[in-house]
């Protein structure tokens, strides 16, 4: 989740460290058995050891920073130039037609009914058992979506802690070529008592995790079969410092996973009441020409327009851990910082505040698929004519 950064005189001074010398893997071994964890605080810095209770202190003074305990060797390894991005140029948008009755099908039952059962658990954290189930949970519900489609994965990624994250896969009917993502973040945490504290985490980030659920079962229905591969990710661990989207992008990164963009939603839900709504694009650790095509994506597709927010700032959300590692990333918003849901991490973050809105949700949710599928060179799709009805499969031209 993401906080405007308040102490840049902190930042300033870790800033001033002198750079040690590459930490050992065993002074790494040896740290993290007594429970320290190593932090990136800012870009450039080298990365210092916290006990569990000073990064908690961080987190809730709004200090963002990437957990890499689990992924610093790693990162170590990877080529220092990624050259497994792909320098993609973005089309114009141009599938209204076809999109027009997939759009239509977007379910805000579907989503609220999600929704529910996500709070229903005391809380989500990465480290506490509700966490770990909150992780099964949507793995069944992305299987019985798929259930028809044996050439689509689900899975488990599993992490050091007991929250896994999820990952579905829809291969591409052309072989190795660049994967579109959609990712959310699937943790809550409740800072005033994270493993055990009611965490319902509604907007943050239950909003983008059911957006995902409900862009996949809409694409799955409506027989969507893409030239390139499409990936739908759900991560564990966000809150505590990007643990499952770098351990994710790291192993894709190491792996020579060419990466045609990702996109992040974290937050979908809120918009400060007597405030313009707008979709609130980020302006740092972002690829430029994404961010274009998304307010092309917006301004054609969309009821509300699209406005730039202020600087997200370091390690700001899962979209940072794919920019880390070298791909194109991307992050719509609710709202323009200071305008977002005041409610996180608490027992409050719930669909009952005022200035929650399924209806400002749900075009996040089509935002989702209006990327994927205009970023398909060709895709074959089954046109939507109403909801639960569906006319014989087409072809839709090339558009890049």
């Amino acid at each position: 989740m993401k906080f405007q950064l308040t102490l840049n005189l902190v930042l300033a001074a870790f800033a001033l460290l002198a750079h040690a010398a590459p930490i050992s893997h065993n002074e790494i071994a040896t740290k993290s058995a007594k429970g320290l964890r190593l932090l990136s605080l800012a870009e450039g810095v080298d990365p210092v050891w916290k006990t569990e209770d000073e990064k908690l202190e961080l987190m809730r003074a709004g200090i963002k920073f990437f957990d890499v305990t689990e992924v610093y060797e790693l990162e170590k390894l990877a080529p220092v130039e990624n050259d497994f991005s792909v320098a993609a140029t973005f089309p114009s948008p141009s599938h209204q037609s076809a999109l027009a009755p997939i759009l239509a099908a977007v379910s805000t039952a579907n989503m609220q009914s999600n929704l529910n059962s996500l709070t229903a658990f005391n809380n989500r954290y990465y480290k506490s058992t509700t966490g770990a189930s909150a992780s099964t949970w949507i793995l069944n519900t992305v299987k019985s979506i798929t259930s028809s489609r044996s050439d689509i994965t689900s899975a488990l990624y599993s992490h050091s802690f007991v929250q896994s994250s999820i990952i579905v896969k829809i291969p591409g009917k052309v072989a190795s070529t660049p994967v579109t993502i959609l990712g959310a973040h699937m943790d809550s945490i409740n800072l005033s008592s994270p493993t055990s504290g009611r965490a319902p985490g509604a907007d943050d980030d239950g909003t983008g995790s059911v957006n995902l659920i409900e862009a996949l079962r809409v694409l799955v229905a409506a027989g969507f079969t893409p030239s390139t591969p499409v990936e739908f990710h759900w991560y564990a661990g966000e809150e505590a410092g990007l643990l499952g989207s770098q351990a994710i992008a790291t192993a894709y990164k190491n792996a020579g996973t060419k990466v045609k963009a990702f996109m992040e939603l974290d937050m979908s839900g809120y918009f400060k009441p007597g405030t313009t709504e707008v979709m609130a694009l980020q302006a740092d650790y972002i690829d430029a020409g994404l961010n274009t095509f998304l307010k092309a994506l917006i301004t054609t597709y969309s009821r509300i327009p699209w406005a730039m927010d202020i600087p997200c700032g370091y390690a700001c959300s899962d979209h940072a851990s794919w920019y880390k590692a070298g791909f194109p990333s991307s992050f719509p918003y609710e709202a323009i910082t200071g305008n977002d849901n005041p409610n996180v991490h608490s027992s409050t973050d719930t669909t009952s505040v005022n200035g929650f809105s399924w209806a400002h949700s749900i075009e996040f949710a089509k935002i989702d698929q209006d990327r994927v599928l205009e970023l398909e060179s060709v895709f074959k799709l089954a046109v939507v004519s109403k909801v639960g009805e569906l006319t014989p499969l087409l072809n839709v031209p090339s558009v890049l």
